[in-house]
C-alpha cells in the first residue's frame, strides 16, 4: 500500500506539473498573439495590383485569422460580400491599377462564381485593367475569366470546353449486400434525396430535372464564354459537342485565350500595362489583404442594414462547425438584429441545401417575428433548397442569381433496419420489452409494420403540406400553382423568376439596396449577423466537439478520399444523425462540372 501511495502521488505531481507547463505555454502563446496583433492592427499591405485567387473557396462570410502572424497568411479570409465590396472600392482606388485572376479548377458554387464575374465585369467600368491567368483552366474558372480583358493559358496547360456532367452515387447494391434494408419516405415525386438508397441509377423525373438544370446553367456559361469569345452561344456549344478544345492551341485558334505565355511573361505584360521599368517589380496585394486594409467602414449613419447570412446545412439545437446553420443559435442572431432600433431593414443571405424540418419550421417563426417589426428580403446563394428555401418563402422579396439552384419544396425521412445485416453477418438478435405499441420506433433493430410505415408517410405528408401552405401564404400562389412546382423538382434562379419563386435576378448588392428602398432610407451603413468568426475560435469549438482521435480520423478519410467524394461520407454521416426525422434537404448536392 505504501508504493502504491508513492507511485500515486509521483504520478499525481507529475501530471500537475505537466498541467502547470502546458497552461503556461498556453498563456503565453496567447500573450503573444495578443502583442502581435496589437504590433500589427495597424499595419496594411500595399500592392498595384489586386489577385484574386480562384482555388481559394469563398464562403458567405470572412472569418478572422489570429494564426496569421506565425504564418505568410493573410489575417482576415474575405467573404464573397467582402470582396463584392471591395472590388467596388478598388473602381476608385489609385493606388489599384488593375485585377490579375489566377485560374485554376474553382471550388465554389455556380452562383459565387456568377456574382464574382458580374463584380469583376462592374470593376472594369472604371477603365482599369482586368488580365487572366492559368495553366489548369476549368470551365468554372473560365466562367468568372471571361469577364476578363485578356485571358492567358500556360503553353502546356489545359483548358476545358466539354460541357457539364452530373454524375450520383448510389448505394442500393451495397445495402442489398449487407442486408441493410432502408425505411424511406418521401412527398414530392422529384424528391431525389433518398433515390442513392431505393435505387441504382436516376429515375425519369430525376433525370429531367437534372437535365433542364444542366441546360439552363449551360446556356449562362455559353453566353459568357461567346461574350469573351465574340462569337455566339451556339458556335461555343458546338465546340463542347466536337471536342474541338483538346490542347492549348486549339484554345488560342478559337479565341478562347488572347494569348500562350509563361508566367513571367505575363507579368511582363502587366509590368507594360501598369508603365513600370524592366528592372522593377510588380507589387500585387491578395483580395484577402485588400479587403482587411478596408474593413472598417466610414460611414456614421445610424441606419443599418443587416445582412442575416444563413450558410450550410440546416441541423437542430447549437452550431457545432463552421458553415451550419443551427436553430438555437440562428435564432439567437435573428433576435439580436429584431431588437437593434438602428437597423431598418433585413437581408437574409442563403446558401444552403436545407436540412432538419422542424429546425427549419424555428427559424422560420423568427424570421416571421422579425418581419412584423422590419422589411425583410431575402438574397439567394449557390443554393437556397428545400429547407433554404421553406426559411426564405415568407420574405418581402426574394432576389436569386440565375445560377442558384433552389425549390426542391418536398419532404422525406429515412431510417435504416440493421436486423438481417447483425444477424446473418455477425450471429446477432435483438429483443426487447415495452409497454405501448411505439415506445421503441423509430427502431434499427426490427423493420417496421404496416401500420408503423404508414404512420411516418403520414408525418412525411403533414410536414409537405405545411410546406406548400407557408410557399402559398408567403409567395402569393394557389395551391394547384404551388403543387404543380412543388414535388421536390429543383429549379435555377432564373427558371423560378419564370415560375414566382423568386422575384428577382440579382446579387446581394441589389438584395441590399431594395431593403433600404423598402426602408425609405438613403444614407445607411451595412452590418452582418453573426460577425466574422475568429480561426482561433473555430479551432476551439473542434477540440470541444471532436476528441483528437476522431479529428484525427476525419482528417485521414478526408486526405484518403479527396475533397469531393468526402462530401458524400459526411452527407451519409449526417443522414445517420438524423435518423427517423423529417428531412427538408438535398443532401447529395447535385454538383454540375
Amino acid at each position: 500500500m505504501k508504493e502504491f501511495f508513492k507511485m500515486f502521488f509521483a504520478s499525481f505531481l507529475a501530471m500537475f506539473i505537466a498541467g502547470i507547463v502546458s497552461i503556461g505555454l498556453i498563456v503565453g502563446m496567447i500573450a503573444a498573439a495578443s502583442k502581435a496583433i496589437t504590433e500589427n492592427k495597424d499595419k496594411t499591405v500595399s500592392g498595384d495590383v489586386l489577385v484574386i485567387d480562384l482555388s481559394n473557396r469563398i464562403h458567405e462570410s470572412g472569418e478572422s485569422n489570429s494564426f496569421a502572424m506565425f504564418s505568410k497568411g493573410s489575417a482576415y479570409d474575405a467573404g464573397l460580400y467582402d470582396i463584392t465590396k471591395a472590388l467596388n472600392k478598388a473602381k476608385s482606388d489609385n493606388e489599384i491599377k488593375g485585377i490579375l485572376l489566377k485560374l485554376s479548377p474553382a471550388q465554389m458554387g455556380w452562383a459565387t462564381l456568377q456574382q464574382l464575374r458580374t463584380s469583376i465585369a462592374d470593376f472594369k467600368t472604371s477603365g482599369k485593367f482586368v488580365y487572366a491567368y492559368g495553366e489548369d483552366i476549368s470551365q468554372g474558372a473560365y466562367f468568372v475569366a471571361s469577364s476578363a480583358d485578356s485571358i492567358y493559358l500556360n503553353p502546356a496547360g489545359g483548358i476545358d470546353l466539354k460541357g457539364f456532367a452530373t454524375t450520383l452515387a448510389f448505394f442500393k447494391g451495397a445495402l442489398d449486400k449487407l442486408e441493410l434494408q432502408p425505411e424511406i419516405f418521401y412527398a414530392g415525386k422529384f424528391k431525389s434525396a433518398t433515390e442513392p438508397f431505393r435505387a441504382d441509377k436516376i429515375s425519369d423525373p430525376n433525370r429531367q430535372q437534372i437535365t433542364e438544370m444542366q441546360a439552363s446553367l449551360w446556356n449562362e456559361f455559353t453566353a459568357a464564354a461567346a461574350q469573351y469569345m465574340h462569337t455566339d452561344a451556339a458556335s461555343v456549344n458546338k465546340l463542347a459537342v466536337d471536342g474541338t478544345i483538346q490542347f492549348p492551341a486549339d484554345a488560342l485558334k478559337h479565341n478562347m485565350v488572347a494569348g500562350l505565355l509563361y508566367w513571367d511573361e505575363v507579368e511582363g505584360r502587366i509590368k507594360r500595362k501598369i508603365g513600370h521599368k524592366d528592372n522593377s517589380t510588380n507589387k500585387y496585394i491578395t483580395i484577402d489583404e485588400y479587403v482587411n486594409n478596408n474593413r472598417i467602414d466610414g460611414n456614421v449613419s445610424d441606419n443599418r442594414v443587416a445582412v442575416l447570412i444563413a450558410e450550410g446545412e440546416i441541423v437542430d439545437g447549437e452550431q457545432m462547425s463552421n458553415n451550419q446553420i443551427a436553430s438555437k443559435t440562428f435564432c439567437d442572431e435573428i433576435r439580436k438584429v429584431a431588437k437593434d432600433d438602428k437597423i431598418k431593414a433585413v437581408v437574409l443571405r442563403v446558401n444552403s441545401p436545407g436540412g432538419s424540418a422542424l429546425a427549419s419550421e424555428v427559424i422560420l417563426r423568427e424570421l416571421n417575428l422579425l418581419k412584423q417589426k422590419k422589411h425583410l428580403i431575402v438574397s439567394m446563394g449557390d443554393y437556397a433548397a428545400s429547407g433554404g428555401y421553406y426559411i426564405s418563402a415568407n420574405a418581402d422579396s426574394i432576389f436569386a442569381q440565375p445560377s442558384t439552384i433552389t425549390g426542391s419544396i418536398g419532404v422525406f425521412s429515412m431510417m435504416f433496419n440493421i436486423d438481417k445485416l447483425m444477424k446473418n453477418k455477425l450471429g446477432v438478435t435483438f429483443d426487447g420489452v415495452k409497454n405501448a405499441p411505439y415506445a421503441d420506433l423509430p427502431s434499427t433493430s426490427r423493420p417496421l409494420t404496416a401500420e408503423e410505415a404508414k404512420r411516418m408517410q403520414n408525418s412525411v405528408d403533414t410536414i409537405y403540406a405545411l410546406f406548400k401552405n407557408h410557399v402559398v401564404q408567403g409567395r402569393k400562389l394557389s395551391k394547384a400553382e404551388v403543387d404543380s412546382i412543388a414535388q421536390g423538382r429543383v429549379w435555377t434562379g432564373s427558371d423560378a423568376l419564370k415560375i414566382h419563386l423568386v422575384d428577382r435576378i440579382g446579387g446581394l448588392s441589389n438584395a441590399i439596396a431594395s431593403a433600404a428602398g423598402m426602408a425609405g432610407i438613403k444614407d445607411y451603413k451595412v452590418v452582418t449577423f453573426p460577425e466574422p468568426e475568429d480561426k482561433l475560435n473555430t479551432l476551439l469549438r473542434k477540440l470541444k466537439n471532436n476528441t483528437s482521435a476522431s479529428a484525427a480520423v476525419k482528417t485521414a478519410i478526408k486526405e484518403e478520399m479527396g475533397s469531393e467524394e468526402y462530401q458524400w461520407y459526411e452527407q451519409l454521416q449526417s443522414l445517420r444523425k438524423m435518423h427517423g426525422k423529417a428531412l427538408m434537404a438535398m443532401p447529395f448536392v447535385m454538383s454540375v462540372r
